[in-house]
């Protein structure tokens, strides 16, 4: 069992990481594996919309020059995937955003009743933005999202400063604690109990707001 934490900050040694590590040390405790991938110091083009990633090898993009598709390649095989952040004028740095919107649009498939749990780090506000954009993705890529005692928001501004954060650090911990018990159970449960899908097989239905 292994889940990849995405760091979407350019400082690998900042506040965000130092909140994922925090996750994957409990995460380690409970016997499920972590890695953290850093790209939020990358340099990363945004989706162009070609869709090529629909027929190409392994439904991988075709903007292959950069770290996505490794990434996205270790979050499709992974059991649960953490997606980490600082705050960026209220929203997910840049790079980041351009990262998943290129890795979840070639590979929601994949991610499909995977444990999915996003983290935001601020200073002061917008924390919770961060948290609800990071969400979007896991939702529209029908993960399983474990549960905390509060929003998963952390604060801090110098290094290190969030682990000071007494209240945030241990929504963070509780928050890993779930997800590594969600884990275990979709890997206990893997042949005895069928998923949605496989009880009831509906033909996906697509429209837009003009037809």
């Amino acid at each position: 069992m292994k889940v990849i934490a995405v760091n979407g900050s350019p400082n690998k040694d900042g506040n965000t990481a130092k909140a994922l590590g925090a996750m994957a040390e409990i995460l380690e405790a409970e016997g499920v594996d972590a890695e953290i991938v850093n790209v939020g110091g990358e340099l990363i083009r945004g989706c162009v919309a070609c869709g090529k990633c629909a027929s190409s090898e392994k439904n991988l993009c075709v903007l292959g020059d950069d770290i996505v598709n490794d990434t996205c390649l270790k979050m499709r095989e992974a059991d649960g995937i953490i997606l980490g952040a600082p705050t960026y004028y209220a929203g997910i740095p840049g790079p980041m955003k351009a990262c998943l919107d290129r890795v979840f649009f070639s590979s929601s498939r994949y991610f499909k009743y995977k444990v999915g749990t996003a983290v935001a780090v601020v200073r002061r506000t917008g924390g919770l933005d961060v948290v609800h954009q990071l969400m979007n993705f896991f939702n529209l890529a029908q993960t399983v999202t474990p549960p905390s005692q509060y929003w998963t928001v952390a604060y801090g501004m110098d290094a290190g400063e969030v682990l000071s954060d007494a209240e945030g650090m241990q929504t963070l911990r509780k928050n890993a604690r779930s997800m590594a018990w969600l884990i275990k159970m979709i890997a206990a449960t893997k042949g005895s109990i069928p998923t949605p899908d496989e009880t009831v097989r509906e033909k996906r239905v697509f429209t837009n707001f003009i037809r």
